[in-house]
């Protein structure tokens, strides 16, 4: 029977029309004219032969892409007020850990907040208002549990720098009502990003551009600071912060009191921290206690020097004649609450410092965020925390608040105390609440050099260190430009033009590289993959256990077949009727399709975690005994029902990532690429998880992966604790403190939940996990290259009758790999190894 003629659409036919009607040549590149090839060589798949004609896409294809769904839409409103879907689960153990967080940030807050609004040049109770306003409203948006919404020195400076404007030119308007009316503003465009889904916006800052805007804006904050330290004036502490170092230096002589209040109350701050630090270190059973200690130094300081203000100043109250400044009346209670005045003559005071007002707001929040998401193990949703920014910062002028933001060093304190859900926030709020109307009197005799104290304290931890900055010329040299073009101009001109100068220097050496990237000709070698002294099989496998070293060119006569790969989902076109299998349960191959750089990394990454979460299991799916030691975010089935542990799903063994379309990686991709590789070490715990790299094809990529530790299996652990040792950073906030950082105190309280664990196994097993680990530890690097010239010059699969034998890649990064099949490969000899116990002589598999 012959089949009927191909009729065209009627679509079709009306394009077709208008094409020749429009002059539209629609074969331009098709000299012959058809419409179908009928002849070619194609690659054909054993589970179907029927022929396959690739359509091309359409716009409306990618309309529908791009474009939200019913559904989507649906699920974005659900998502609005993430609060709804654990506060049902709350429990009595998350709470006595957000109560103890939420009153020990409390206690940091308050002097924090007021000091802050001096930057803001306003009363120090409009500081009270934005930090109760921050915790409160925050909460119920959230989708970080770390993060401690309130005044920072950063927004509070540029606060400061457009009240001061507005008062020059416009001072019938108060401080007070210009600040309220920025928040607004600044809060309903980061609202509105936020709704529209464009939190990926925030993924064109680079971290050299975070670190430089910290570090600059700093130095500047601390210096001008320094003044009112020393009890200095007669000079202008705003202007550029060389000015100020200048101004500063000749004016010494005539520093008062003051000097003494503010020096001897930064160096308390920084003895307590350091011997708090140096007590825990000696003492790590009281290591708790000592963080607890140290944190409330702060608090500490301050009432101390306010008992000697008040000694000292208390005969002079009526006179104002006090011996040193003081802080003053603070009003009792919200006597500033009121509707925002925002009209067009205000909007226009400020609307130059407007765009700056933003970035920051933007850059300080999900910097914070993302980064202490990672180290407790959670996902943010960006967009959702610009929505939490733009209401908080929306809503908080109408109690008389200013542009507030996220917190580095009270998301640091908080994370650290043990926060488990958002719900910290309100207790930090009661805390706030009680000190606005209970302790306005005692705020009068605060000092105003011991709160500058108290803002240089906070914002030295902002400043990247030396170790840092040789890491950033170690992953991308060119990127330490950026850093240092962003301080200098910071220090030489101000915070804003510093700013804008690491955005922009940023966003123009990523299209510089787009545009000037280099095509490159390849040639061809035929290659066989080798495990030990063996060839492979067809079918990847060894005829022996032995690891195996590499991929070697050869003249060969033998023909194996190899594998291809192609997305699972057919995204590149081919026939969706070609079956495609796993490629060994628990091993993931992950392909870059644009590069990998600054602006899509999380992308990449939060795709590649949710997919491998929703496809794998944990290892160890009675990590959490009680349902309080369970993540707020994560709280699990309703009381009384079972735990769905879904047996039939694999553990997570092995991630290939294929660098085919990588030429370049900067600071940011290979921090998200540890951070992301921290994450899944804890998910996978006690197993380890190996990262194989194939197709890489820059050595400076090569040389920036190995840098950061990749390229090299993961070690195993000799004492059989399965201790948790997260991969070193390159630059991360929640880093900041070193040894007494945030990471660090989530490392440690994951170490000590496996060392109970491990004390509740059995001897038998304690035994065999023992022999298992201590017989890994025999892949010494030291001596590897050592015994490969022995083992090449024995093994007979090198052999080659006279034939030339290359090495195609280096031995000594050995999960580094020429192509996806040799990484395979690996991957699988390295998992099949782990899972049997490993005689002496055998090593890793690589390349």
């Amino acid at each position: 029977m012959a089949n009927p003629p191909y009729q065209q659409p009627a679509a079709t036919k009306v394009g077709h029309a208008l094409a020749t009607l429009l002059g539209i040549k629609l074969h331009y590149r098709n000299p012959t004219g058809e419409e179908h090839i009928t002849r070619g060589e194609s690659v054909f798949s054993m589970s179907t032969g029927d022929t396959f004609v690739e359509e091309e896409p359409t716009p409306w294809d990618w309309i529908k892409e791009v474009m939200p769904t019913g559904k989507t839409l649906l699920n974005r409103a659900y998502h609005l007020f993430p609060v709804v879907h654990w506060i049902g689960r709350y429990n009595l153990q998350w709470f006595s850990g957000d109560m103890v967080a939420g009153i020990t940030v409390g206690a940091v807050v308050v002097p924090q907040s007021m000091a802050y609004a001096k930057l803001a040049e306003l009363e120090p109770q409009f500081g009270l208002y934005s930090s109760f306003m921050g915790v409160l409203i925050y909460w119920f948006f959230a989708t970080s549990k770390d993060i401690t919404i309130g005044p920072v020195a950063v927004m509070s400076t540029i606060t400061g720098n457009v009240v001061n404007k507005v008062a020059a030119n416009h001072p019938e308007i108060p401080g007070h009502v210009v600040a309220s009316a920025l928040a607004v503003i600044a809060g309903a465009i980061i609202c509105f990003i936020g709704l529209i889904r464009c939190g990926w916006i925030v993924d064109f800052i680079s971290l050299a551009a975070i670190s430089a805007f910290m570090t600059g804006s700093a130095l500047n904050i601390a210096v001008g600071q320094v003044p009112a330290l020393m009890g200095i004036t007669g000079f202008d502490n705003r202007a550029s912060t060389y000015k100020v170092v200048i101004n500063i230096l000749k004016h010494l002589g005539r520093s008062r009191l003051d000097a003494a209040i503010g020096l001897t109350a930064l160096t308390m701050l920084y003895l307590i921290r350091f011997a708090c630090q140096y007590g825990a270190k000696k003492a790590p059973r009281r290591a708790k206690l000592l963080f607890f200690l140290a944190t409330l130094r702060t608090a500490f300081v301050i009432l101390l020097y306010t008992l000697i203000s008040y000694l000292v100043n208390r005969h002079h109250r009526k006179t104002k004649q006090n011996r040193f400044k003081i802080l003053g009346h603070v009003p009792r209670g919200f006597q500033d609450a009121a509707v925002p005045q925002v009209d067009l003559t205000i909007i226009k005071t400020f609307v130059s410092e407007l765009p700056v007002s933003v970035i920051v707001l933007l850059i300080e929040h999900i910097a914070i965020a993302k980064s202490f998401g990672r180290v407790n193990n959670y996902t943010i949703d960006p967009s959702q925390e610009l929505v939490a920014i733009g209401v908080t910062n929306l809503l908080g002028p109408f109690l008389g608040a200013y542009p507030a933001t996220g917190s580095f060093s009270r998301t640091a304190i908080k994370s650290k105390a043990g926060v488990r859900t958002p719900f910290a926030g309100v207790i930090t709020a009661i805390v706030v609440l009680l000190s606005i109307y209970a302790l306005p009197a005692v705020f009068f005799y605060i000092p105003s050099a011991a709160l500058s104290a108290v803002i240089i304290h906070a914002v030295g931890d902002l400043i990247t260190p030396p170790n840092t900055v040789y890491q950033f010329w170690r992953i991308s040299p060119l990127e330490v430009f950026i850093f240092f073009a962003g301080v200098f101009v910071t220090i030489f001109s101000s915070i804003e033009n510093g700013v804008y100068t690491t955005v922009c220097v940023s966003v123009a050496m990523l299209l510089f590289r787009v545009v000037k990237a280099k095509g490159r000709f390849l040639g061809r070698v035929k290659i066989h993959s080798v495990i030990g002294d063996h060839l492979v099989d067809d079918e990847g496998k060894a005829t022996t256990n032995y690891g195996g070293y590499g991929s070697f060119g050869a003249e060969t006569g033998e023909k194996h077949g190899r594998n291809i790969f192609l997305p699972i989902e057919h995204q590149d076109g081919s026939n969706p009727e070609v079956g495609l299998e796993s490629p060994y349960p628990g091993i993931f191959i992950y392909r870059f399709s644009e590069g990998f750089n600054y602006p899509n990394a999380n992308h990449y990454f939060d795709y590649m975690i949710a997919h491998i979460f929703n496809e794998t299991r944990r290892t160890n799916a009675n990590s959490y005994a009680k349902p309080g030691d369970r993540p707020w975010n994560d709280p699990g089935p309703r009381r009384g029902k079972p735990l769905i542990e879904q047996p039939d799903r694999p553990t997570l063994k092995a991630i290939i990532l294929d660098f085919s379309s990588v030429n370049n990686v900067d600071i940011t991709s290979v921090q998200h690429l540890i951070d992301v590789r921290n994450q899944l070490d804890r998910y996978a715990s006690p197993e380890k998880v190996d990262w194989h790299i194939a197709c890489i094809n820059n050595r400076w990529t090569k040389r920036a992966l190995a840098s950061a530790g990749f390229g090299y299996p993961a070690p195993e652990d000799a004492s059989g604790a399965a201790a948790y040792e997260r991969w070193k950073p390159i630059f991360s906030v929640a880093e900041l403190g070193g040894q007494h950082s945030a990471a660090a105190a989530a490392q440690a309280i994951e170490n000590e939940k496996r060392r109970q664990e491990s004390r509740s196994r059995d001897l038998e097993e304690a035994r065999k996990d023992t022999i298992t680990a201590t017989t890994a530890d025999n892949f010494d690097k030291s001596s590897e290259e050592g015994d490969l010239n022995k083992t090449l010059s024995q093994s007979k699969a090198y052999d080659s009758s006279g034939s030339k034998i290359a090495v195609v890649q280096g031995l000594n990064r050995p999960l580094f790999h020429i192509d996806l099949t040799s990484a395979l490969q690996s991957a699988i000899a390295n998992v099949e190894q782990r899972e049997t116990v490993r005689s002496p002589d055998q090593k890793l598999s690589g390349h």
